[in-house]
């Protein structure tokens, strides 16, 4: 009933589609990527034909507003706290359709770990394949995930949690796909590099709508 509820309400803001960042606790930096978003929904607005209002949302792991968004962002560099009320209000959010994308912008990663597991316990984290749907289309990436910024030499990985058989979180890591999204002048990434950013950004927001 709940995900029935929440695909009905973003079918009735078809022409108002919005996402959001997630605003979470801990001391880590949820804020860092300013321009991302706005970058992201411009691109895809302009390329994969989507109708996602400009600036996007900011909100909480526990607010009753994140069955609002069928996308919501997070990132950062350091500490994530999921507090009890956090845990069972973004699991319900999940389980009713929604959906979480963590691109972790180097720092986040041992910590991040532990709180997805507060939200399912009994779920592992499971490597995507690149021959999974969302490298698929609109634009095709054959190698998987796309390398932005290098920090360790670690090749770039993207894990699921899948529910029922449905992608309901994304986990970018080793990648920093949302500084790829920023103002050209915040890294100053050539412009293939930031093309390849938004055009996985793109794959990530039309797979969610279609499915």
């Amino acid at each position: 009933m709940k995900r029935l509820l929440l695909l009905l309400l973003i079918a009735f803001n078809a022409q108002a589609q919005e996402i959001a960042l997630l605003k979470y606790h801990g001391g880590g930096d949820w804020y860092a990527n300013p321009t991302s978003l706005p970058n992201l929904i411009k691109f895809c607005n302009q390329n994969i034909q989507t109708r996602i209002k400009a600036k996007p949302a900011t909100v909480e792991p526990s607010s009753p507003d994140l069955l609002s968004y069928p996308y919501v962002h997070m990132t950062g560099h350091g500490n994530v706290v999921f507090s009890d009320a956090d845990v069972v209000n973004l699991r319900q959010y999940l389980a009713a359709g929604g959906f979480l994308h963590i691109d972790d912008n180097y720092g986040m990663d041992q910590y991040i770990r532990k709180e997805i597991k507060k939200i399912f316990p009994g779920n592992d984290l499971v490597e995507l394949p690149s021959t999974h749907a969302i490298f698929q289309k609109p634009n095709p990436f054959p190698a998987g995930l796309p390398k932005i910024h290098e920090h360790d030499g670690k090749r770039p990985q993207a894990f699921g949690i899948f529910v029922e058989g449905r992608l309901v979180l994304l986990y970018t890591y080793e990648t920093d796909l949302g500084d790829g999204w920023e103002d050209p002048e915040v890294n100053n990434d050539p412009a293939e590099v930031r093309q390849k950013a938004l055009k996985m950004g793109a794959n990530i927001i039309a797979y969610i709508f279609a499915n």
